[in-house]
């Protein structure tokens, strides 16, 4: 029997603080499964070069629990330690036994799928036992081991009468940590943390009914049995090529990840690059609407199958991580807790492939089959615009399938709408208009006056819309965007220069006068002569003043134009009916009941008639009615 003290130095403690120092206790069960799994790859991979003369079978990992004697006990079958081995990678606290095995083959082992990150997380097992033994056997024809140590420096090693290969970790759970002795604890655990973990783990049993055959006697009793409870899924979808999965294996594996998401993703991006990183995963795109609130986190972070967190900020882009799914990389440097990542070139560059490859895929999807991309661009839109603002590279290519739909639901790119309205829509120095409503419904008599005029008008009603908008413009000189209901139409656009008006100059000068005497300063007073069918009264927003407006809202006060005034136009059409009606009322009283009466009408055509205006309205308006 041995004795000693574990050799815990100034010079190799702080690696170990760095690695191990662990904020979450829970995380212990990931780290020892780990190992195992390390052990268990290990072997298979020594098998394989020849250097280990032994059968590798079909090895688990099994994890179990003893309530009565408060321990856990994980048991692999992999390659195990000699005693020998045991007084160098147990008891030099800092020295890690994966990265010398990824060191020595590194080249053989390069597509192993050793968790060399993980190495001797082994003594975060001290942050919820307070005594922890090892009994081991090694691949090699030497006698087994026995550790045990109670947390201090002190440890014993000893013979032991192992006898089959593998290691067994005994966890002696403290008082303060019981919590982990209840099987519903473990269960989870295992399932957050080892769910795709590459080794099957056995956590308890379940009982399977054996099927009845087609010669049974009637009175047949089905005969249950009980088989190991393996809670994992070593070969999840991500780990396999494109090629060798279905759409309907896809699917499958989303409802895997996501077993409480009851609707299918609309599509996937397989991501599978070996060079200049190496990197693997499946994401989703969820149907998402145009709501910003979108929960985010839930893309998975692994490395080598092993789960480390779904705060995956750095690796993908922003804009993504409104998307689902999978990202899985031994080149990602993680820190003390595992819950962030460090910002260095590697990450940069996962995360500009990722922008690449998702770009590529949609643009594949649009020109495979445009009619199915077109029917999904309203619950992905979204996700595409705040690319478009938050990702230069992802902008470039964004072109290529980025759609404005219009309100009678056709679609065109950028490209193709510039055709399209080169010929109709242009202001007086050739600029192209493109008009656009936010609300279909709220700006419905400002869309069929556009329409009645042969415009075409788009539908953009993104919570971010003005923000792209002012992106797109700044990078195409030859377009201007202005909303349908704004006070720029008729400037911008050419007009039919034949509608003349039915009041002289000296008439139009009184009858503003009296409008402005009835009417709120916030609005401001405009003539136009336009056909007498159209609307007496119209109410438009300043374009420039509303975008702003917009933009500071859904921009956080980027701006400082938070608490900008509310300004609109009242726009009067001088050959209505109404309008010489209201220049010839001699009765200042029913002029101003006119001007109101009118107001309050175009006021509630934009929403804009609310609280108690909109009360005294409805009830002036059944008074007239009487």
């Amino acid at each position: 029997m041995t004795t000693g003290k574990i050799n815990v130095s100034v010079e190799n403690i702080f690696p170990l603080i760095k690695k191990f120092l662990y904020s979450d206790h829970e995380i212990f069960l990931r780290e020892l499964i780990s190992n195992g799994t390390d052990a268990t790859l290990k072997l298979k991979h020594l098998i394989s070069i020849g250097e280990a003369k032994v059968e590798y079978g079909n090895p688990i990992i099994e994890v179990k629990i003893d309530k009565e004697g408060k321990k856990i006990h994980i048991i692999d079958q992999g390659l195990g330690m000699t005693a020998d081995e045991v007084e160098k990678y147990i008891n030099q606290v800092a020295f890690s036994g994966a990265e010398e095995f990824l060191d020595k083959y590194k080249d053989s082992a390069k597509d192993s799928g050793i968790i060399g990150h993980f190495g001797l997380g082994f003594y975060s097992a001290f942050m919820v036992a307070e005594k922890v033994e090892i009994i081991t056997k090694s691949y090699k024809d030497e006698p087994a081991a026995h550790w045990t140590c109670d947390g201090s420096p002190e440890f014993t090693l000893e013979p032991a009468d192992k006898t089959s290969r593998g290691t067994e970790i005994i966890l002696h759970i403290a008082e303060d940590s019981l919590e982990f002795l209840e099987d519903s604890k473990i269960s989870g655990l295992l399932n957050k943390y080892n769910k795709f973990m590459p080794i099957p783990i056995k956590f308890g049993t379940r009982t399977e009914t054996l099927p009845k055959t087609e010669d049974a006697p009637e009175d047949y009793v089905n005969e249950t049995v009980e088989t190991d409870n393996i809670i994992n899924n070593p070969n999840p979808a991500w780990t396999k090529q494109p090629s060798e999965l279905s759409d309907e294996d896809y699917k499958n594996f989303y409802r895997e990840l996501y077993p409480m998401q009851f609707e299918d993703p609309l599509f996937h991006i397989h991501l599978n690059v070996d060079y200049p990183f190496n990197l693997t995963g499946i994401l989703y795109f969820p149907k998402l609407g145009s709501d910003m609130q979108i929960q985010k986190d839930k893309i998975q972070l692994y490395q080598n199958q092993v789960y480390v967190t779904d705060n995956v900020e750095g690796i993908v882009p922003e804009f993504l991580t409104m998307l689902k799914g999978v990202i899985d990389s031994p080149d990602i440097p993680l820190n003390v807790s595992r819950s962030g990542l460090q910002a260095d070139g590697a990450v940069k560059k996962i995360s500009n492939y990722i922008t690449r490859k998702v770009a590529d895929k949609l643009k594949a999807l649009f020109n495979e089959n445009r009619a199915d991309f077109e029917a999904k661009w309203n619950d992905i839109k979204i996700v595409l615009e705040y690319g478009m603002l938050s990702e230069d590279k992802f902008y470039e290519k964004a072109g290529a399938f980025v759609l404005y739909p219009t309100v009678d639901d056709t679609y065109f790119t950028l490209d193709e709408l510039k055709e399209k309205l080169k010929e109709n829509q242009t202001d007086k120095d050739g600029k192209l208009v493109v008009l656009y409503a936010g609300n279909k419904d709220a700006q419905h008599s400002y869309i069929e006056a556009a329409k009645d005029k042969g415009y075409e008008v788009l539908l953009l009603d993104s919570p971010i819309i003005s923000h792209l908008i002012q992106k797109i413009e700044n990078d195409n000189k030859d377009v201007t965007f202005v909303r349908v209901d704004s006070d720029h139409i008729d400037n911008l656009i050419k007009k039919d220069e034949n509608t003349i008006s039915r009041l002289s100059e000296d008439e139009k000068a009184t009858l503003k006068t009296s409008l402005e005497a009835y009417i709120p300063k916030a609005y401001s007073v405009q003539l136009e002569a336009m056909d007498s069918q159209a609307a007496p009264f119209l109410i438009t927003q300043p374009e420039f003043m509303r975008r702003m407006k917009e933009m500071s809202q859904t921009g956080g006060g980027m701006f400082g134009m938070g608490n900008m005034p509310e300004m609109y136009n009242l726009v009067v059409n001088t050959n209505s009916d109404l309008a010489s009606s209201i220049l010839n009322t001699e009765d200042k009283v029913h002029q101003e009941h006119l001007v109101k009466q009118a107001l309050d009408l175009a006021k509630l055509s934009q929403n804009l008639l609310k609280g108690e205006a909109l009360t005294a309205f409805v009830k002036r308006s059944f008074e007239m009615i009487k």
